[in-house]
């Protein structure tokens, strides 16, 4: 993960850009793995661990009936928590992520479910879904984290 992060690091200092993160189901893994590298200060200045809908809703203002309608773990709550980060950090570039990590699968969606978002200023919000399977909830986590940064990378290439 170290490699990834300094490439992440690297290009979005290319494109002279900041990173933050709007995270549930990692906890602030993917901020980890940004921080975890010496001089980051540079491109990574915050990132918001939302781990339930109280926090969701309070930390970035993501809607009531946005969580009602969709559940927070849905391409809609993802999108609202990247575009919500995006604005509050003032970055350039955001990358959200909500999911059932486990173990054990919720009322109405499968463990391994987890739904990302990706904001950039001046750009549509793209989400996406991904089924990681009842791989167990550090697997989940760890997949999760794995997938936000190709996210960050592959935009700021």
């Amino acid at each position: 993960m170290n490699a990834l992060a300094r490439q992440i690091l690297s290009a979005c200092r290319a494109q002279s850009w900041t990173v933050t993160t709007a995270e549930s189901c990692t906890g602030g893994m993917v901020a980890t793995a940004l921080t975890e590298i010496a001089g980051s200060s540079d491109v990574f200045n915050r990132g918001y661990v939302t781990y339930s809908n109280t926090a969701k809703i309070e930390m970035l203002g993501v809607s009531q009936s946005t969580l009602n309608d969709f559940g927070a773990v849905s391409e809609q709550v993802a999108k609202e928590m990247a575009q919500a980060a995006l604005s509050k950090a003032n970055a350039d570039i955001a990358v959200s992520i909500t999911g059932i990590a486990g173990p054990g699968p919720s009322e109405h969606k499968p463990e391994g479910r987890v739904c990302f978002g990706l904001a950039q200023k001046s750009k549509i919000t793209a989400t996406t879904t991904v089924e990681f399977e009842a791989v167990g909830r550090s697997n989940v986590r760890a997949k999760s984290t794995d997938y936000a940064l190709n996210l960050i990378l592959n935009a700021a290439k």
